[in-house]
């Protein structure tokens, strides 16, 4: 595994010396919408749109670019992966936004999924446990231009009240259950999509109806765990 990793750091370092161009970018990521997105059964227009205009070569590492568009998670820093781009087109899609909502995010990671909440969404919340990727992806989004995401440093499982009540949740890492704080932030009527489990894991949506809970599994899916502020101290 070790191994692997090196030869695709090498091959990255490679294709970026030599000069990976837009166009090929542009190639790939057709590509990616046509064959592992649409192909896989989401059809949602305005996701698809979203996954096409996001550039997701510049949320991943230098490093690993020439991957960006492959149908599999990718090394972002800090033990933490960018999540294949099905599974955000799947998870996204399971929102049903139509435009006004404000969504919250946990797990920024990259950031890579919090710029496709915010072409389809008014405002997007966004929190990461992890400092250093906090900033990088604060700095990123601000630098493309997107002034409807606030990203913060802190523990997801507390969400974010001053800004609840939100219409749409998305976590993109796995507690052992989901935090009861979520369901206490999630408007009327509103979506939350998560994974579940440890190593087993389970894509769930959950919808607040008449003030209950209601769930459905969608996929067995493989996420990183999701860290209370106390346990990514203790990684570093």
């Amino acid at each position: 595994m070790r191994l692997n990793r090196i030869l695709l750091v090498i091959t990255g370092l490679f294709l970026l010396g030599a000069g990976y161009s837009e166009e090929r970018f542009y190639m790939r990521k057709e590509n990616m919408i046509n064959s592992q997105i649409k192909a896989r059964g989401v059809t949602n227009e305005r996701v698809l749109k979203a996954m096409h205009k996001v550039e997701r070569h510049l949320f991943v590492p230098p490093m690993y670019r020439h991957l960006s568009y492959g149908d599999h998670p990718l090394p972002i820093g800090e033990d933490q992966t960018i999540s294949q781009p099905y599974i955000v087109a799947l998870m996204t899609e399971l929102l049903e936004l139509k435009g006004g909502e404000k969504v919250l995010e946990i797990g920024t990671g990259s950031g890579y999924q919090t710029a496709i909440l915010a072409e389809l969404a008014k405002e997007v919340y966004a929190i990461e446990i992890l400092e250093p990727l906090a900033e990088r992806s604060q700095k990123l989004l601000k630098e493309l231009g997107y002034e409807n995401i606030k990203v913060k440093h802190g523990d997801g499982f507390l969400g974010w009240p001053e800004y609840a009540p939100f219409d749409a949740i998305i976590v993109t890492c796995a507690p052992k259950a989901v935090p009861p704080a979520l369901f206490e932030q999630l408007a009327e009527g509103g979506s939350l999509v998560i994974p579940v489990g440890t190593y087993w894991q389970e894509l769930k949506r959950l919808k607040k109806i008449q003030g209950k809970i209601t769930s459905k599994s969608i996929i067995p899916v493989r996420f990183v765990p999701m860290l209370r502020d106390k346990e990514s101290k203790k990684r570093f």
